[in-house]
């Protein structure tokens, strides 16, 4: 996913429940860095909420989501999640980049996006431990996007049923490097 495509998402979502739009997982990357490296952004997905209703997911799903209008269109779409969705550390939410999204053609009101941080991504991502995300991690991690020493200073901010799992998932993650 490029910026541009991220932000129509946002700018989408945004209008659907005006309200605010949260990016989590793999690709608020791309509203954090101008040209993360290939390996982190190959999905076409962006998982989002709403930031003061995120019960109203579902409506971003809908009409943006996966195998949507708006889907065929453009080839990539939004995946309505929940603030829950993301075993991230504790204070995430504090921790976004803020996007601001003036009017472009087309669209009348700002937009804002509020995406995750990476080293909040990759360690929900050592929690969620698939081989698709032990990928991400190594590339932000090769990438210096990410380091060791920050990463390991976030694991005792994950809730405390996960820690273990990320401690040792990361401990792979560098091995593998």
């Amino acid at each position: 996913m490029r910026r541009a495509e991220l932000e129509h998402i946002v700018r989408a979502a945004a209008d659907i429940v005006a309200d605010e739009i949260v990016v989590i997982g793999s690709q608020a990357v791309v509203g954090v860095f101008a040209d993360p490296p290939a390996p982190l952004v190959l999905s076409m997905e962006a998982d989002v909420f709403p930031l003061n209703a995120p019960e109203r997911s579902i409506e971003i799903d809908a009409n943006i989501g996966d195998g949507s209008r708006f889907h065929d269109q453009f080839g990539y779409y939004a995946h309505g999640v929940g603030p829950e969705t993301a075993h991230a550390p504790a204070g995430w939410e504090l921790r976004t980049v803020r996007l601001e999204l003036k009017p472009v053609s087309g669209w009348k009101n700002i937009a804002v996006g509020h995406c995750m941080l990476i080293d909040d991504v990759v360690l929900a991502k050592l929690v969620a431990g698939r081989e698709k995300d032990f990928v991400y991690a190594e590339a932000a991690l090769r990438a210096e996007l990410v380091d060791a020493d920050g990463l390991r200073r976030g694991l005792p901010l994950i809730h405390a049923a996960d820690r273990e799992i990320a401690r040792v998932n990361l401990e792979t993650v560098l091995a593998r490097l």
